[in-house]
């Protein structure tokens, strides 16, 4: 088949297109700024139309030869979002009819039947029967929360959970929601590609857990191994009230939470269940769909977070389209210096660190996190290292573990010293253009609760000291060496 997949640089357009690949399907993609899928890895395998779904011209020129359209649009960020996603929704039906797709499959929001929903949730319905309307026939998957690192309910819920030991919490948080894993999300959009011709409906889709939004905060804290949150209940934090309180305490933009609030003053639960019929396949559960998140979280946070991502199986990776405020807090403080010593030189250097050499900066300041690690049972710097000159995936190294080594161009080490987060120091080695070399230092802290935020800022102020000066002595080190030698 011969897909068109509009909002692939949304959250699940990214994650659709890869998963269409390996299903043996042709994948187009409709984008505006085609330069924002320049470094997905697929980027190679599909071809890209610049257009926009407000454009008609522009749909008639993606949809030539094409069989579905999968329609992943919506404008929450327009202020008249209403009436831009109707519009859009509309020149796409006619335009599909007008090219002979044969499916158009929409996920829209699950909503309970026969209320006033909010404008958010009233849209996504109007999307959903535009296409149901037309002469195409549609598909149109009704989701409640996905579950999946970068998915704005995730997110907004994930910030909460982790930077609040204590929350004041509305009436509306105990409403009933239906969560569901992003995998299943995707598993449930390609699948669908399948469905006889003359299937045109809509399908409820959820996880096996039926939770209210304070169990979701509350076993995500667990999950995430965060100490039991403390709940206040109050009866006046209005949807809109509870907007700008999560504008404050997280990143998420209000423009995007105040619509979701406002949607979740509703019980979001599957009605019916034919999807499991017509589309069979286990769930995934609420706790294991959030472990799943929180692992890409953690392992994205290092450099190589593309190498892996956007490949069936992995789904709650980030992508280079994500917002920057998706994919949890984490902090980062990069050091480069140029140098006159070759790269093999500054290698030899990188690769000798910790143990005998030491951490090249402020060895009293390494000394005392060492001792005040084994105070609170931890391993300190008493491990050293195996080997002087050469290092070991897997092994090892002060208070540190080799996590990823290639040998001439990147050290990276994960912390294992008792930090209330997770830790990362990479170091890396280039050539420099005109000779010599670069020295490329990150570290990176994904905080676990607030007690990360807290750390981080307390030993904030000597970074400059500690890690500036690490990434000029070792610098320095490769070319006092490299001089020496020539002498």
């Amino acid at each position: 088949m011969h897909c068109l997949v509009t909002g692939a640089t949304g959250y699940l357009g990214g994650r659709l297109v890869p998963r269409l690949l390996a299903a043996g399907h042709r994948v187009t993609c409709l984008v505006r700024d085609p330069r924002k899928l320049r470094d997905v890895p697929w980027a190679g395998q599909v071809e890209v139309v610049r257009g926009d779904v407000l454009d008609r011209a522009s749909l008639d020129a993606a949809m030539v030869d094409v069989d579905v359209v999968h329609y992943l649009v919506h404008s929450l960020s327009d202020p008249d979002f209403v009436d831009a996603d109707r519009r859009a929704a509309e020149n796409t039906a006619r335009a599909a009819a007008d090219a002979g797709v044969g499916r158009i499959v929409y996920l829209g929001g699950l909503h309970p039947p026969g209320v006033a929903l909010s404008p958010h949730l009233a849209s996504r319905k109007e999307v959903g029967d535009v296409f149901l309307r037309g002469p195409v026939p549609a598909v149109v998957l009704q989701a409640a929360v996905v579950i999946g690192s970068g998915s704005a309910s995730f997110e907004m819920l994930r910030y909460l959970a982790e930077r609040l030991p204590v929350m004041v919490t509305p009436r509306w948080v105990r409403n009933r929601v239906q969560p569901i894993a992003v995998r299943d999300v995707l598993r449930y959009l390609v699948d669908a590609v399948g469905l006889p011709a003359e299937v045109n409906r809509t399908f409820d889709i959820g996880g096996p857990d039926v939770l209210t939004y304070l169990d979701m905060m509350l076993r995500y804290a667990e999950v995430a191994g965060l100490r039991r949150r403390r709940v206040l209940p109050v009866p006046v934090l209005t949807p809109r009230l509870s907007a700008h309180w999560v504008n404050l305490v997280t990143p998420v933009p209000r423009s995007i939470a105040a619509p979701l609030i406002e949607s979740l003053v509703h019980e979001v639960v599957c009605r019916e269940h034919d999807v499991e019929t017509c589309l069979p396949g286990e769930n995934t559960g609420y706790d294991q769909a959030v472990a799943l998140a929180l692992t890409r979280i953690r392992d994205a946070d290092v450099e190589t977070r593309w190498s892996g991502a956007s490949v069936p199986g992995a789904p709650a990776d980030p992508l280079p389209t994500d917002p920057d405020w998706s994919g949890g807090s984490s902090y980062v403080d990069v050091r480069e210096r140029r140098t006159a010593a070759s790269p093999e030189r500054l290698w030899q250097v990188v690769e000798g660190i910790g143990g005998e050499h030491g951490w090249y900066s402020f060895p009293l300041a390494w000394a005392v996190r060492g001792w005040l690690d084994r105070l609170v049972g931890g391993v300190g710097l008493r491990r050293g290292r195996r080997d002087p000159r050469r290092l070991h995936v897997g092994e090892a190294l002060d208070f540190w573990r080799v996590e990823e080594l290639d040998r001439g161009r990147l050290l990276r080490l994960r912390a294992e010293m008792r930090v209330p987060g997770l830790a990362w120091l990479e170091l890396r080695v280039a050539a420099a253009e005109g000779g010599g070399s670069t020295y490329r230092q990150r570290a990176v802290f994904v905080p676990r609760g607030l007690a990360g935020h807290v750390y981080w800022w307390l030993v904030w102020p000597f970074h400059g000291v500690v890690f500036g000066g690490m990434a000029r002595n070792i610098a320095c080190e490769a070319e006092l060496t490299s001089e020496f030698r020539k002498s």
